[in-house]
């Protein structure tokens, strides 16, 4: 039997533990020939009367092997003679007031396929990864390009109705994602749940891939093969509450082991959760753990953490106080996963005003280096679901960004949350005719794309789908055989790939250096005109955000010569009506908008236009 230190204990305990899943959980005893000659099992159950191992291989029987209790504090082991490589159990735990518990394990690697809630013996080591180029290449995020592609996996792909495995979807994951110019993939999260309609979000196994899609070899080939790709890879991640299900962490030992011990700060209404709490060492320690796990064991590029409001305040709310302890850990990850990789990708979907949310922890901050701008997202949705002839009443909905765009690190969201629960798809929300919709939809990528702030889209809006998501079917991929959405289609991938090469579209995205308004009151006409810089580009983003038809509007810009258009939305091969700039724009001396040189182009309807700078 392996040994456990009071070192080690004390490390867990106080919140300092990173590798718990080496100490606790179902492993694999191996000779110095690499033979396997026992199976061990080790839980934390503090406050347990007995703790049983129930099992195929002793037909559920806990009598048959209870474990030995090794230390004071509450640490369970039993080590069972051979090799229990996929096994199925649970621990049966007897608490004091006379109940029997049935829990899966806290730190289990692998689980048996939902309904059934068991945990599965597996050996998590030895995988041959592949992506060393990737790991040894990858850039900080700052200035570079980032557009990130959230997917569901278990609806963006399936098989006669089935959920296709992890490395089935590989291929066809790999190729589209590169065709459509995504930099990463965000996955709604993969680990262990119960509940397919949770998508996720309701987690019963921290350090579990869920088996819903194969093993977690399986999903480390996914992973493999996208960094092999040059797709980074990013796990949506619920870091504040645990899913209530009996077999779960709740009340694990018949207590609230890592939860809030009274009832008002434990109990998430909302999502039927238990709020975790991080005043409690053993709290920090498991999901620093967690966190670590997928680092090391799948290589993850980066954490976008769910309803970090719930973390900053006492529920969600502000009038219950802010929340000290989740901060405080949330700049322990911070500390601890930068330090692993400085290039690491740690996002908050954080929509409170609580300040300096992605500055570092040394100068106050809470240690995130990307927030989700959920201001951006709503006030511009807003705008665009008005008719066009109502927008000059909501000129500051686009505007009003700006004023806060350089106080955090932002990116911009249209993410599953949008799309969802009858709010109909992007291209659905907009208004008008069939045709204005897809004109609306492409001026929205435009501005979205075009915007200070890194990218992040759901699934099916990059080809203009009408349908709103349903997680219990593949995403409409027939739309692509009608010749309208392959023509949207075909505009996001031109957008993307501008987006891509044209560093003043994301060199300084997080820095005001980088952008200035040119036409920015122009409210009875609803035309917005901006600039974009990098260190050796100049472009201009036109906005046209009505149906009127300007054969020349007057856009001041920074420097003369010659400006050519790059990008246009309204051309014909996007459905457009072909109102465009087929020739290079001569700049003319004059104020215009606070500069001294403008340039007239045309604006078709309801179109966006970039300008790129020649010298």
């Amino acid at each position: 039997m392996r040994l456990i230190t009071d070192h080690e204990v004390n490390l867990f305990l106080n919140g300092l533990s990173d590798h718990a899943f080496k100490i606790f959980g179902s492993h694999l005893l191996k000779d110095e020939q690499s033979n396997i000659y026992a199976t061990e099992y080790t839980v934390y159950a503090p406050n347990a009367k007995e703790v049983r191992l129930i099992a195929d291989f002793n037909n559920y029987e806990g009598w048959k092997h209870v474990l030995t209790k090794i230390h004071y504090q509450g640490i369970y082991r039993i080590e069972v003679p051979g090799s229990h490589e996929w096994s199925i159990y649970k621990y049966e735990i007897h608490t004091f007031d006379g109940r029997v518990l049935h829990k899966t394990d806290p730190f289990g690697f692998f689980s048996e396929v939902r309904p059934q809630t068991g945990s599965k013996v597996y050996d998590i080591n030895d995988y041959q990864w592949h992506d060393q180029k990737w790991l040894y290449e990858k850039k900080k995020p700052y200035q570079e390009p980032l557009l990130i592609y959230e997917v569901h996996l278990g609806s963006w792909q399936r098989k006669f109705g089935e959920f296709n495995n992890y490395n089935e979807v590989v291929e066809d994951l790999i190729k589209y994602v590169l065709e459509c110019g995504f930099t990463h993939v965000e996955f709604l999260p993969l680990y262990e749940h119960p509940l397919d309609d949770s998508w996720g979000y309701q987690g019963t196994g921290y350090f579990a891939a869920t088996s819903r899609y194969g093993s977690p070899k399986d999903y480390m080939y996914l992973v493999d093969r996208l960094h092999q790709a040059g797709i980074g890879v990013i796990m949506d991640w619920v870091l504040g509450h645990i899913c209530r299900d009996a077999h779960g962490i709740s009340f694990f030992d018949g207590t609230p082991l890592y939860e809030y011990n009274d009832r008002h700060h434990r109990e998430n209404v909302t999502w039927g959760t238990d709020n975790l709490d991080f005043s409690k060492g053993i709290t920090r320690s498991f999901m620093l753990s967690a966190l670590t796990f997928w680092m090391d064991y799948f290589h993850i590029d980066g954490y976008r953490i769910d309803a970090v409001s719930n973390l900053i305040y006492y529920l969600g709310h502000k009038n219950e106080g802010v929340n000290h302890d989740a901060i405080n850990f949330l700049r322990q990850c911070s500390y601890h996963l930068f330090g692993k990789d400085d290039r690491f990708l740690f996002m908050a979907e954080d929509s409170t005003d609580y300040p300096q949310v992605t500055h570092p922890v040394d100068v106050g901050g809470i240690g995130f280096n990307y927030k989700w701008n959920m201001g951006f997202m709503n006030d511009v949705l807003k705008y665009f679901k008005e008719d066009s002839i109502h927008r000059k009443f909501h000129h500051d909905k686009i505007t009003f960004g700006l004023v806060y765009a350089f106080n955090e690190q932002f990116v911009l969201p249209f993410s599953h949350d949008e799309v969802v629960h009858m709010k109909g798809s992007l291209a659905n929300k907009m208004p008008g005719e069939l045709w204005r919709k897809f004109a609306n939809w492409r001026l929205l990528m435009t501005l979205w794309m075009t915007h200070p702030g890194k990218k992040l889209l759901f699934m099916g809006q990059e080809f203009a789908t009408f349908s709103e998501w349903a997680f219990k079917k593949e995403l409409d991929w027939h739309n692509l055989a009608q010749i309208e959405h392959q023509k949207q289609h075909r505009f996001f991938k031109d957008l993307a790939l501008v987006y891509r090469h044209h560093p003043a579209l994301f060199q300084y995205d997080h820095h005001p250096k980088g952008f200035e308004w040119s036409v920015v009151d122009d409210r009875d006409q609803s035309v917005f005109a901006y600039i974009r810089y990098s260190d050796h580009e100049i472009l201009v983003i036109i906005l046209n955000m009505t149906p009127n038809v300007h054969h020349t509007y007057e856009v001041g810009v920074p420097r003369a010569g010659r400006y050519q258009e790059i990008l246009n939305s309204d051309k014909e091969i996007y459905l457009g009506s072909g109102q465009y700039n087929g020739t290079q724009l001569y700049t003319t001396k004059g104020d215009r908008n606070g500069f001294k040189y403008y340039v007239k182009p045309k604006l078709g309807p309801l179109t966006g236009i970039i300008l790129q700078f020649k010298k």
